[in-house]
């Protein structure tokens, strides 16, 4: 007798769907904020908000006072300080981050560490310093305040900027000058998409840099809520100083969660953790 070879099994049906269906490499996940970062920060800052509101209603003002706080003075000192804010980054961006790519680009990297020492030169001087020479340069007016708001923030955009393209790995440019894009498709889809992470930290760090120079925009004759500030401490009012500072730090907190949001938001879907 012989011993009884393996048995073959016929191959059970296959299924059409699964035999027509294509397999699709998996896409690169889905951006995902949680709820803690959208909800805790903002109940914070309206409590914060609310108490001041609350101590306000039971507090004792006198005639001056209400006088400084009074004619919408508060809110057009709050819109003066958001305008000077957005106005300085806007500037602040379209200086640094162009300026940080032609660093980066052959010959002009030459001319990084010089342009590096005048980044650090304005954010090294004191900004109420920087301040005033720009009053006695321009006169008083908020072209001054702008500039020196600028020049107090050029610093972490550029440096970042720098930094995030210089960190890109040489094999992958190589490999897409390999496939025939130009220098400008490389600059634009690969090294400036690997770089938005450190550049968006840059920005981030100047935005709460500008809400925070902007307050001595009042020396220069810029307004903003540096003007209860100042009043405030100028007349022994602790009403006005403490609404001025509030609405500064709410106000820096604030834009502080808006760029956190947006570095989630922006930065590549490829690159989300």
């Amino acid at each position: 007798m012989t011993a009884p070879g393996p048995v073959r099994t016929a191959p059970g049906p296959v299924d059409e769907e699964e035999a027509e269906a294509p397999r699709t490499a998996p896409g690169p996940p889905p951006r995902h904020i949680g709820w803690q970062k959208l909800t805790v920060l903002p109940a914070v800052l309206v409590a914060v908000l609310l108490a001041t509101w609350l101590w306000f209603r039971q507090a004792d003002l006198d005639a001056l006072t209400r006088n400084a706080l009074s004619g919408g003075q508060v809110s057009k000192a709050l819109w003066q300080h958001i305008q000077l804010t957005v106005i300085s980054t806007f500037f602040v961006l379209i200086i640094a981050i162009p300026l940080g790519i032609l660093l980066t680009r052959g010959k002009f990297s030459r001319a990084t560490p010089v342009a590096m020492a005048f980044a650090n030169m304005g954010q090294a001087t004191p900004a109420i310093g920087l301040l005033a020479l720009l009053v006695i340069w321009l006169g008083i007016g908020r072209r001054a305040a702008l500039i020196g708001i600028i020049a107090y923030a050029v610093l972490p955009v550029l440096s970042n900027t720098i930094t995030g393209l210089k960190a890109n790995d040489p094999t992958l440019l190589e490999a897409a000058r390999g496939i025939g894009m130009s220098p400008v498709g490389v600059l634009t889809r690969v090294e400036l998409p690997l770089a938005v992470p450190l550049i968006l930290a840059g920005v981030r760090t100047a935005l709460v840099l500008n809400v925070g120079t902007a307050t001595l925009a009042v020396f220069g004759g810029g307004g903003g809520l540096g003007v209860l500030i100042t009043t405030g401490i100028t007349n022994q009012r602790m009403p006005v100083l403490v609404l001025g500072s509030v609405l500064t730090v709410v106000l820096a907190l604030l834009v502080d969660w808006l760029a956190s949001l947006a570095e989630v938001l922006l930065r590549p879907r490829g690159l989300q953790p």
